[in-house]
């Protein structure tokens, strides 16, 4: 076997652009969507006081049975921040492939799917996004919407003004168009065709009434259910709901559960984003409200990763580190109990 690649968050974003990852994410979709491509579902773990301060452990994962490869990522979010690692694996031998640091691969995985779901759910001729939250997710959500459907007007709100104006410079730095603070959920949203929310809020903040006919919503800060960030109103107007992967939105998504119950039947008007793209169904004009709803998925990390991986092989990035030694446990007696301990 090939000795592994380590690949570094600056490798990765000189491989891959955000334009090229929001077409590896459609490539995956695709497979998703033919069988060819299969989620582990996510799994968590959380700590801390009520959830109020939390830490939470994720792990996900995918196969690409046509590719031989899989994928696993793992990170823990905490106060102190994150270091999120994807390891490739080969689906034939289960050899190592690569280890990606997987901060940047997460920031193009979490913007470039907002940036699939506008491209096929948005009107055509929108180029007005409402954007509600400023952290670190905040600039590449707009970039992928730009990509997919060029903009003319950004409107930023978050609770902290000074958040809203960090943004906003790094915004105005960033894009040719016009950028604007608003000082409200409702005044950001306000005849927006285009609304992404990514904050890590506790307790609802959009309802329906804010919301304009033929909109689309882009919900993709609540990953865990100790979050929501609309309202139940938002479901009733809904002509059309996708998510990247039902079983995480059932396990995960509060706003989901609370509307849809346990896994079953009453879950039919929530689509997979894959099966939408492989029946080629966009926005339709009698449309009210569309709705996407990321938690994130193993499909989507892998696409990036497996064109990350490629493409390093190709240009010769990446450290090659030597393949694990194998090494048999052994068994040694302590005080007359047979033990195991690992072999040095």
């Amino acid at each position: 076997m090939t000795a592994p690649l380590w690949i570094t968050e600056q490798e990765v974003v000189e491989l891959l652009d955000l334009g090229e990852a929001i077409s590896a994410l459609e490539s995956g979709l695709r497979q998703e969507a033919s069988g060819a491509a299969q989620n582990m579902l996510k799994t968590q773990a959380s700590w801390g006081d009520n959830n109020l301060h939390a830490g939470n452990l994720h792990a996900i994962g995918a196969v690409f049975t046509q590719q031989k490869l899989a994928a696993t990522k793992t990170w823990a979010h905490t106060e102190g921040g994150a270091t999120p690692l994807l390891i490739v694996i080969g689906a034939d031998d289960g050899s190592i492939k690569a280890i990606i640091e997987a901060f940047a691969l997460g920031q193009m995985r979490t913007g470039g799917i907002s940036g699939v779901a506008t491209d096929w759910l948005a009107a055509a001729d929108a180029d007005d996004l409402a954007l509600v939250g400023t952290g670190k997710q905040a600039l590449l959500q707009v970039a992928a919407v730009n990509a997919v459907r060029p903009l003319k007007r950004v409107r930023v709100f978050s609770p902290r003004a000074e958040s809203r104006t960090q943004l906003i410079s790094k915004l105005r730095m960033e894009f040719d168009c016009e950028i604007i603070e608003a000082r409200s959920v409702a005044a950001a949203v306000e005849n927006a065709p285009i609304i992404t929310l990514v904050t890590r809020a506790t307790a609802a903040f959009l309802d329906a009434s804010m919301v304009a006919r033929g909109a689309h919503i882009n919900a993709v800060g609540a990953i865990s259910p100790e979050r929501e960030e609309f309202a139940q109103s938002i479901f009733e107007r809904a002509s059309c709901i996708a998510v990247d992967s039902v079983p995480s939105v059932q396990n995960l998504s509060q706003e989901f559960k609370t509307r849809f119950g346990p896994p079953g039947a009453h879950w039919e008007p929530v689509h997979p984003l894959s099966r939408l793209i492989a029946e080629g169904r966009k926005r339709a004009p009698g449309d009210d409200l569309t709705l996407f709803k990321a938690m994130g998925m193993g499909i989507a990390d892998l696409a990036l990763g497996a064109e990350i991986y490629a493409r390093a092989l190709k240009a010769g990035k990446g450290r090659p580190f030597a393949h694990p030694q194998r090494a048999q446990p052994r068994i040694r007696p302590s005080n007359g109990i047979p033990g195991i301990r690992a072999a040095a």
